[in-house]
């Protein structure tokens, strides 16, 4: 039996996933601009990609996607998905879940995730998955929700359902850290992992707006240990209230937070660069920058 806590219900994040349906530019403004910063820096990448797989949702963000890969030599390319195979011309597309990929060993040159491995129980198994789907000195590159990422709704939802109800309930997702990613990544076997975060603030009219938008990426709650029953008119309401007396900015709009966390990491290969063994440098630090070394005298 796994010993991986069940933080989320995966059936019911593919229900909601289902239900959203296909990602319009209206609802879907965060997948195009992490994909528009995954392309740039995968342009940057000088090398080709035969097999590659993409892990996102379905929807016009992926065209200038698609085309990169093509243009680095893309010969077989995979677009994988909780919700439907999807209509993106030049792709296989699959029906598959992050934590129980359909890929073998060493079978692919690139995986790409957008904004899908932030729901997954088991995010160091689905990293280790894809690092062993990746030949040698393959690429893996992924965005996924992290850090503070809406702090405000979870926030004004805490204190309403406090105030309100003497308890509380899980009602936003928790969210990883980006300074634990890259010990996940190592963890996994990548090489020369690299993670960085990109905050986003969104402006929106109001909390009713933020809720639309989360529901039209099948992003409202999945999880595994949420109340079952409706959430109370009155705390909705309170919520509401609290959230715009909390984040209302100087044009009178509600503010929510995205943090969207990029990890880069290569499967390990013999080509790549190593660091050097400890005292194995042929240069005095302080030679090198020119400096006065200064000794710290032993007190004990």
């Amino acid at each position: 039996m796994s010993s991986t806590p069940e933080i989320f219900d995966r059936s019911l994040v593919r229900k909601r996933a289902l239900r959203a349906g296909p990602l319009v530019p209206e609802n879907g403004f965060l997948f195009t601009r992490t994909t528009e910063d995954m392309v740039d820096r995968l342009t940057a990448v000088n090398r080709s990609f035969p097999r590659a797989a993409v892990c996102s949702t379905d929807g016009p963000h992926l065209e200038n996607l698609f085309q990169n890969l093509h243009d680095k030599d893309a010969e077989r390319l995979i677009r994988l998905d909780l919700r439907t195979p999807g209509r993106n011309e030049g792709a296989l597309g699959l029906i598959a879940d992050e934590e129980t990929l359909p890929f073998g060993a060493g079978s692919l040159d690139l995986i790409l995730s957008i904004l899908s491995l932030h729901s997954v129980n088991d995010l160091p198994g689905a990293l280790a998955q894809m690092r062993l789907a990746l030949k040698p000195d393959g690429l893996f590159m992924a965005a996924l929700l992290g850090g503070e990422t809406l702090h405000e709704l979870r926030t004004a939802f805490l204190e309403a359902e406090s105030e309100l109800e003497g308890g509380i309930s899980p009602r936003v997702s928790p969210f990883a850290d980006v300074r634990d990613m890259g010990g996940l990544l190592q963890r996994a076997g990548f090489a020369l992992p690299v993670t960085d975060v990109d905050r986003i603030e969104v402006a929106y009219a109001s909390p009713i707006a933020l809720l639309q938008d989360l529901r039209a990426m099948g992003w409202t709650t999945a999880l595994k240990d949420r109340r079952k029953t409706f959430l109370r008119r009155k705390t909705f309401f309170r919520m509401m209230e609290i959230y715009t007396n909390r984040f209302t900015n100087k044009e009178g709009k509600v503010e929510a937070t995205f943090d969207i966390i990029h990890l880069t990491g290569w499967a390990p290969h013999e080509s790549q660069q190593k660091p050097l063994r400890p005292g194995s440098a042929k240069v005095r630090l302080a030679d090198a920058l020119k400096s006065k070394e200064i000794k710290v005298e032993d007190e004990t």
